[in-house]
């Protein structure tokens, strides 16, 4: 279904598609998962409610999109030369009011996940697996360079611990995630793990 979407796609601007995703993300903030509707997302766009059906082919595909969207490029570009280099520049790639509020976007969403199978396939067919691809092959450049054993178990969890530091900076430091923390997360559990 998601292959289908993308070609039928293909009528709708960059522009258009940018603020069509813009909207959908406003939305999601401000009445969550649940209560966001395409009629909804139809009025605050001024598109037709089939429009958005044919072209994403339902809810949980247009907001996990918009999601992906608003992420800045693709993490796979990064190569500073240093795996630790490569890791902060992940992280420099948005600003801290970008970070806090996505921080409060994917809490919101991941309590929808929970209920709704659908959500749930589609964010890790569409944020997750990529994500996962775009961190193996940062880790990869790591391995090439020497910086990283080839059979290190951590090589397997480090989305796991970046999702981790990510979400947990909220729950259990009642702030949001910033480049500062993340920098030094990394750099005090991520990069040890790896180079154990």
């Amino acid at each position: 279904m998601a292959e289908a979407a993308t070609v039928r796609r293909s009528r709708i601007t960059p522009e258009r598609e940018a603020e069509l995703y813009g909207a959908v993300l406003d939305l999601l903030r401000e009445v969550g998962y649940d209560a966001l509707t395409m009629d909804a997302v139809a009025a605050r766009t001024k598109s037709s409610k089939a429009t958005l059906y044919r072209q994403w082919g339902g809810k949980p595909e247009l907001v996990v999109k918009a999601m992906r969207h608003m992420k800045p490029g693709s993490t796979a570009d990064v190569d500073t030369g240093s795996l630790r280099g490569d890791m902060h520049a992940v992280v420099l790639r948005q600003d801290d009011c970008a970070m806090e509020q996505n921080s409060a976007l994917m809490r919101g969403v991941s309590v929808a996940i929970h209920a709704n199978p659908d959500l749930l396939r589609a964010f890790r067919e569409l944020l997750i697996e990529p994500e996962m691809e775009e961190i193996r092959q940062v880790v990869q450049r790591g391995i090439d360079r020497g910086e990283v054993r080839p059979d290190n178990p951590a090589i397997d969890y480090v989305l796991h611990m970046m999702i981790g530091g990510f979400a947990a900076r909220t729950m259990i430091d009642d702030q949001p995630p910033t480049q500062e923390f993340l920098r030094s997360y990394i750099d005090a559990v991520i990069l040890p793990a790896l180079s154990a």
